[in-house]
């Protein structure tokens, strides 16, 4: 199986069994983005427990790629500091930018390295980051620190 195969079924099964989709009891941020070109919906909660950890929840419909970049977002965060989720997000979002060229790292991106493909595609980019804009705009509505100040530390 070549490497372009293997990375359509770690899409297609995160799309056919999706991890941490479920809306959180306690949401301290919540984000309900919307990709009008295509019609993907996904809602993502956020909350941090007492030792800084990052617990997210979402619920969504559309493409097999919007919703696999939920799954894949939501298994990787899950239960992470808030400066490693940061670190995550910001490696998914600089290699769906990078036009599929440049090794994705993937001690970082986990099953998230299956995307460099799509960022092939400019039409199908805003689908697999749909979801990781989702997250930030409900940690800034949360209060927790994402964005560039919480990449790198």
């Amino acid at each position: 199986m070549n490497v372009e195969a293997m990375y359509q079924e770690i899409i297609l099964d995160h799309y056919k069994h999706p991890r941490g989709r479920h809306l959180l009891d306690a949401p301290e941020g919540e984000s309900y983005q919307v990709n009008p070109t295509c019609g993907d919906e996904v809602t993502v909660q956020v909350r941090r427990d007492a030792e800084g950890h990052l617990h997210v929840g979402y619920e969504g419909q559309g493409c097999s790629i919007s919703q696999a970049s939920a799954s894949v977002m939501s298994e990787m965060v899950e239960g992470m500091d808030v400066a490693n989720a940061d670190a995550v997000r910001h490696a998914f979002v600089e290699m769906m930018h990078s036009k599929g060229a440049g090794e994705p790292d993937e001690d970082v991106l986990g099953d998230g390295v299956a995307f460099i493909g799509v960022a092939k595609y400019p039409a199908r980019i805003k689908c697999a980051l749909l979801p990781w804009m989702a997250l930030q705009d409900a940690q800034v509505k949360a209060g927790i620190p994402s964005g560039e100040e919480g990449a790198g530390r």
